[in-house]
């Protein structure tokens, strides 16, 4: 074993080997029997590609060069395409329109070109049973701004272009319009600003012949989500009327029962459309994801109401759907990537549909994540998920503790999972110590801890942080003065703010895309989160101090520590604008600064040269301000860090 500088050990985790496991799965459907799924391919430009699984396993691409299923409602997307009898409907992303897709034929385009290109867009459909007519979400921009935007639920017709009916306007949100089985009732949900979807949403069935509607469940306090149509007619949601996203159904005549009551998070946050976390099977089995203590589990209520969990090993689960007495997903380990499965609960037969990326990396690689529960500020406590340096090539000198790089999720409402994340071991291989820090306000711990963060967004998650790393570097786990940290879009906020903090333990820290001034944000960004700080940090204009106060750039003067900034130039949910204020901001101050935009980038890389640049000048740029130097063999570009040394 050889002894190295940790944050210097050679690694076969590179740039181009994380760009693999950069293949994201998704929005699985069962369609009789074949299994389709969409591929979101860096490789590719970035495009998602659906995928066809014949019963003799052939896979196939359906969609042709040039096009990509994703939509820009939300500026998130999700619910991009559905499927039935064969037909594929999708939104394409270059020009939005929605497209019918027969097999074997080429797509066809069923809405009209709007005035303004992509002004129109599409997600989150369902169609009639006779195939003829398809209901779904219409996000139109028809002025400058996020007032210009309005969402309603319409219903067209499925082969053809023709004039939308409006079935739902008014609320500032819906989404998730659903069908019953006869065709006699729609389900949908809704939701005004400034709430969000995991604060209050109500969920509504229409009868279609009266147009007679029953609020099912939600409003104030309460956040539903996933409603799905079962072949009894029953209406299955989830709801956090209890503290925990937990399962519930809805019927006429006997109102709404619980299904499934345990002290986990089944749901996740909304921020993209389409998402589905339980599936009833034919002989009324369900089978659900559940969070719980840093990672996902399958578990499964059997007709006479026993639940019990599943020896499977996923930590990190997504679009459950129903496949027979089977349930077909996608799942990844703590030691292997994202693939798709089909398992029966009853026997426990696991079938392979699309397998993970095989790296070809030996298991002594990769680092095995701790879940931490800590004590944090207020007399509170919070959690992360410890990685610590492994690579069985290397260790570190007698005395010397590793490097930490504190990594925030976005959202502020998102969190952290066991699961591979090559981005990670990308770090640990070379000798640093990763926590993700899922601070308060992540999902996954109840809606109490949720709640946590309300009006204290730029405060208790700045706090969280610094408390992970105090509490590693006093038990001797981490190197007390090599403290770095990184965070994207809410956590690009927090990495920021923490940085800024006058009694910051931070050495040098990565900012991308994230918010430097908040009162720029809540002019610039997009309709979805237009109030979404009004619950974070409070109302503005009413609370504009706060804002001020609460903003990177505010204490300016406190940054004096090191700071990559990575950014997309075309992203419309945090403007380049917020990048360049806190570059330029560095750079006038004589603070260490490397500033890299990328572009035609929106929020979130997705090109593959931009994967692996962004990363590999990660590593470049912590070489350079922590002092160890990069291994030649490797070949990786420096990044010019400007000011250093001065």
């Amino acid at each position: 074993m050889t002894v190295a500088p940790f944050g210097s050990w050679s690694s076969p985790i590179t740039s181009a080997l994380v760009l693999e496991d950069s293949v994201r799965l998704g929005g699985l459907f069962v369609d009789g029997d074949a299994v389709v799924w969409e591929e979101a391919r860096p490789a590719e430009g970035g495009r998602v590609q659906i995928v066809r699984r014949a019963p003799d396993g052939t896979l196939t691409d359906l969609l042709p060069a040039g096009m990509s299923a994703r939509t820009a409602v939300h500026e998130y997307g999700g619910g991009a395409w559905w499927v039935r009898g064969g037909v594929l409907w999708f939104a394409n992303w270059a020009d939005q329109r929605l497209y019918r897709l027969w097999p074997g034929a080429v797509p066809v385009p069923i809405t009209a070109p709007p005035a303004t290109p992509r002004a129109d867009r599409w997600a989150d459909g369902d169609t009639s049973v006779d195939g003829t007519s398809i209901v779904c979400v219409r996000e139109c921009h028809g002025g400058p701004g996020a007032t210009g935007v309005r969402n309603e639920i319409v219903r067209i017709a499925a082969d053809r272009v023709g004039e939308p009916e409006v079935l739902v306007s008014g609320p500032d949100f819906v989404a998730a319009p659903r069908l019953s089985p006869d065709g006699a009732r729609m389900a949908w949900l809704q939701w005004n600003h400034p709430s969000m979807p995991w604060d209050d949403v109500e969920l509504l069935v229409r009868d279609i012949a009266t147009g007679a509607q029953t609020v099912v469940a939600g409003g104030r306090g309460e956040s539903v989500g996933e409603p799905r149509w079962q072949p009894d007619g029953a209406l299955s949601f989830l709801s956090d009327r209890t503290d925990w996203w937990n399962l519930y159904r809805w019927l006429p005549h006997t109102g709404v029962e619980p299904v499934v009551h345990t002290g986990a998070d089944l749901g996740v946050a909304a921020w993209q459309l389409g998402m589905s976390r339980s599936a009833t099977l034919e002989d009324g089995t369900v089978v659900f994801a559940r969070y719980r203590d840093g990672r996902d589990g399958l578990a499964v209520r059997t007709v006479d109401g026993t639940i019990r969990d599943l020896d499977q090993p996923f930590t990190a689960l997504s679009a459950l759907c129903a496949a027979g007495n089977a349930v077909v997903f996608v799942g990844g380990t703590p030691t292997s990537a994202a693939g798709i499965y089909r398992l029966d609960p009853a026997t426990g037969e696991l079938t392979v549909l699309r397998r993970p990326p095989e790296f070809g990396i030996e298991l002594g690689y990769l680092s095995v994540p701790e879940h931490l529960t800590y004590p944090t500020g207020a007399g509170a406590e919070a959690h992360a998920l410890f990685y610590p340096p492994t690579n069985p090539g290397f260790t570190g000198p007698d005395g010397q503790l590793p490097p930490v790089r504190v990594q925030v999720h976005g959202g502020p409402t998102g969190t952290g999972h066991s699961s591979l994340k090559t981005s990670y071991q990308y770090w640990t291989s070379r000798g640093f110590a990763v926590v993700d820090v899922n601070h308060r306000g992540s999902t996954g711990y109840g809606r109490r801890y949720r709640d946590a963060l309300r009006g204290a967004w730029g405060v208790a998650d700045v706090e969280d942080c610094m408390a992970a790393v105090s509490w590693l570097a006093a038990r001797g786990r981490v190197d007390g003065a090599r403290l770095t940290i990184s965070g994207g879009s809410a956590g690009g906020y927090t990495a920021l703010a923490a940085l800024a903090h006058k009694d910051t333990p931070f050495a040098a820290g990565t900012d991308r895309y994230g918010v430097a001034d908040l009162e720029a944000f809540v002019r610039d960004t997009h309709k979805f989160e237009s109030h979404y700080l009004d619950g974070l940090i409070g109302p503005y204009p009413q609370r504009r101090d706060v804002y001020v106060e609460r903003s990177p750039i505010t204490h300016i003067a406190d940054l004096t520590k090191p700071v990559i900034v990575l950014q997309g130039s075309e992203d419309a949910v945090v403007p380049p604008s917020q990048s360049r204020l806190i570059v330029d901001a560095l750079r006038g101050r004589g603070v260490p600064v490397a500033y890299l935009l990328f572009d035609g980038e929106q929020h979130g890389f997705r090109l593959g040269a931009n994967i692996c640049r962004a990363l590999d000048a990660e590593l470049s740029f912590y070489g350079q301000v922590l002092g160890f130097e990069l291994p030649a063999a490797e070949g990786i570009d420096p990044v010019e860090v400007e000011n250093l040394g001065r």
